[in-house]
């Protein structure tokens, strides 16, 4: 089966002002659609970050794809690392340290995806089939939680309402899991004064006695800090997340504190694997086949965690559902998945690009999409509404940072900051 073409469509939804260590999230989420489609007409879909600098990488390398066999993986990889290089590109500091590997990594693999979405439908077969087969028919998430404002600056407030304290936290934790079902719950911290957070979970604790804790301040504070509150929370988190910046200072960290560190920061390419490991700097990875090179390499990276101890979770930017099929067929056939991958699903509001029903909740859990492939078919009607959204909007790049500062210009997100 050979590639004949490749349509590459950037997309804009709406997204609700999420507060985080770098800012707060503008009106308008970004992300780009990849549909191979091969010689035998079959298609299949990928889903990537939208910013201007990726997309551009993105199109560069579709058009020197066109030709090659979609089981021709490593071929692929080949030709997107000679177009991408030496360029080591970085995105608004939320997803780690940027890398060559992760730079290519992040661009080969919404190809990936795409071409095991062809190969699964060729076959019959669902995707998470050849990834080894599943070990579990749903794959569980966690309430991803976070402050935000009631709405936009200027806009009208959205259904979420506002999250500013500890008593907001529980409320939005508590829709969440009314609706979705979650039986856990991550907290995005590194917003305000670690007190302030430590309250916020202590409150969660209270409210939902049992449901495991997660608390990310995406390095936002100092190894001093980042003990401080390790130690004030023992029997309250299941892990706590990026604490504080570089495996040198997770490693200090984790010395010191009674529950595991998790990264998808600090850890981000497979060469950062053994100085963390050697240090003690991590217990639990957050894999991203956004940026770990698909879901075969991630597969690989989740065989290896388990050969040195390390638990596993996944990790989540905002995203739309192919992303979703993708991330739930890699954790179906992951066996040492220890806890409940993130996802912001629940604050696309039911947007999409794909049709509705391939993908649900069930008790906090989505079940494998059933039917070849993905699972999920294209929404042509939404695509092309949200590609319209996106030439409309004014985005081309995600910028918490800029966006918060026009409102609160003193706002800096250096880090640590506490």
């Amino acid at each position: 089966m050979i590639i004949r073409q490749i349509h590459v469509t950037p997309v804009a939804f709406r997204d609700p002002p999420l507060l985080n260590a770098a800012g707060v999230h503008e009106p308008w989420a970004l992300r780009t659609i990849v549909e191979v489609v091969t010689d035998e007409g079959l298609s299949g879909l990928g889903e990537t970050y939208g910013d201007l600098g990726h997309l551009s990488k993105v199109r560069e390398c579709a058009a020197a794809l066109v030709g090659v066999d979609v089981h021709a993986t490593h071929e692929m990889y080949a030709r997107i690392s000679a177009i991408i290089g030496d360029v080591v590109t970085d995105m608004h500091g939320l997803t780690g340290v940027a890398t060559q590997e992760k730079s290519i990594d992040r661009v080969f693999a919404a190809f990936e995806v795409a071409c095991l979405d062809i190969r699964g439908k060729a076959y019959g077969v669902p995707v998470v089939d050849l990834l080894g087969g599943r070990v579990r028919d749903a794959v569980p998430y966690s309430a991803y939680l976070f402050y935000k404002w009631a709405g936009h600056p200027g806009g009208e407030p959205d259904r979420f309402g506002a999250a500013l304290d500890a008593a907001g936290i529980v409320e939005q934790a508590s829709m969440l899991i009314k609706e979705y079902g979650f039986a856990s719950i991550k907290l995005k911290g590194g917003v305000f004064a670690p007190s302030e957070e430590v309250e916020a979970i202590i409150a969660l604790r209270e409210a939902f006695p049992g449901l495991p804790l997660r608390l990310d301040p995406n390095a936002a504070w100092t190894v001093e800090t980042s003990i401080q509150v390790g130690q004030a929370l023992e029997g309250s988190l299941q892990y706590l997340e990026d604490p504080t910046p570089g495996i040198p200072g997770m490693a200090e960290v984790a010395a010191e504190v009674p529950m595991p560190l998790a990264t998808n920061m600090c850890v981000v390419t497979p060469e950062h694997l053994p100085p963390a490991i050697a240090a003690g700097a991590i217990g639990v990875l957050l894999l991203d086949h956004h940026y770990w090179g698909g879901l075969v390499r991630s597969s690989h990276i989740a065989a290896l965690c388990d050969t040195f101890g390390l638990e596993l979770s996944m990790h989540s930017n905002s995203h739309l559902g192919i992303s979703l099929a993708a991330m739930t067929h890699l954790a179906a056939a992951m066996p040492n998945l220890t806890h409940a991958c993130d996802t912001h699903t629940p604050w696309q509001n039911g947007q999409d690009v794909v049709a509705p029903g391939a993908l649900r909740f069930i008790d906090g859990a989505v079940p494998v999409p059933d039917g070849p492939g993905l699972g999920v078919e294209l929404d042509r009607d939404a695509l092309a509404v949200m590609h319209e959204q996106y030439l409309a909007c004014g985005l081309t790049a995600r910028d918490d940072t800029t966006y918060m500062q026009r409102f609160e210009p003193a706002f800096s997100a250096r880090r640590p900051r506490w």
